[in-house]
């Protein structure tokens, strides 16, 4: 596999093509082939986590989609507390109609 054995300076966006650093991440799973308890991660950067989360949603599969915390820059954060972080979660339409008319909206 792609970059198993080389650790990245900072995490990247999933698209196929984009080595953005990553903002957002994107926990999904097809339940057609996968349990309620297994799920897949992406992340994404900014200009592709709207491509990603349509991607995702087209297809019905179940996803959450929240900021990427990365705990280890805890000093470029000079005002965090030690208070725990909840993840801000996008409001996802799931099935395919609902995908549809919000990417209607966006236009």
């Amino acid at each position: 596999m792609i970059g198993i054995s080389t650790p990245l300076d900072s995490p990247t966006c999933s698209r196929a093509g984009c080595r953005a650093e990553a903002l957002w991440r994107l926990d999904w799973r097809n339940p057609r082939i996968h349990s309620a308890d297994r799920t897949k991660t992406w992340l994404a950067c900014a200009e592709h986590v709207d491509y990603l989360r349509e991607f995702l949603a087209t297809r019905d599969f179940p996803l959450t989609v929240s900021l990427l915390v990365d705990d280890t820059s805890d000093e470029s954060r000079p005002d965090q507390t030690d208070a725990p972080v909840t993840p801000c979660v996008l409001s996802l339409a799931t099935d395919a109609a609902a995908s549809t008319d919000s990417a209607a909206d966006a236009r």
